[in-house]
């Protein structure tokens, strides 16, 4: 495994700067993080190029209109970042596996975009289901300094660190 990565930005300093940004949104543009109504927005602004007509007789898209927002920008925004911070530091890469992936699951880009796809089909219906974004709302009850926010994103962590031991744990064993 190559170490290009390793040359990446302090976590530290990337994290303080993001929660100097959140509280900056909610204390200047009254408004918190949250990604998920912004792909809603997107389907549904692709879907008029279509089916207009649908659209506009959709209830769903009655109450969330696809317009582009500021979580439109959030997101452009941070696909440049991204971009920007990845050609910087070294670590930029095309790759249709990432190493982990296949060392666990195989080198396969047909199965890696799959479960991709996937798994982002079942993310946006838990987020819609639930009104919106997990991780944008327990970063706004972070801000407003809520409990809730804290048992949320506390929860994020513990499931994530369950997850990442039963699904990669074959990889350690070899």
């Amino acid at each position: 495994m190559d170490n290009k990565g390793d040359k990446g930005w302090n976590p530290y300093l990337a994290g303080a700067l993001t929660g100097v940004l959140i509280i900056l949104s909610a204390g200047i543009a009254k408004q918190y993080f949250g990604a998920s109504t912004c792909f809603v927005r997107m389907a549904g602004f692709i879907e008029q190029i279509f089916s207009a007509e649908h659209v506009v007789s959709s209830e769903y898209f009655n109450r969330v209109v696809p317009y582009v927002d500021w979580q439109v920008m959030m997101v452009l925004g941070i696909l440049i970042g991204a971009f920007i911070s990845s050609m910087t530091d070294g670590s930029f890469q095309i790759k249709a596996v990432p190493d982990m992936w296949a060392e666990r699951f195989g080198p396969s880009p047909l199965k890696r975009g799959m479960f991709a796809f996937i798994g982002g089909i079942i993310l946006m219906f838990g987020a819609r289901l639930a009104g919106g974004c997990p991780s944008g709302y327990g970063l706004g009850a972070m801000v407003q300094l809520a409990v809730s926010g804290l048992i949320v994103v506390g929860c994020f962590f513990a499931g994530g660190i369950i997850f990442a031991n039963i699904i990669f744990r074959r990889s350690e064993r070899k």
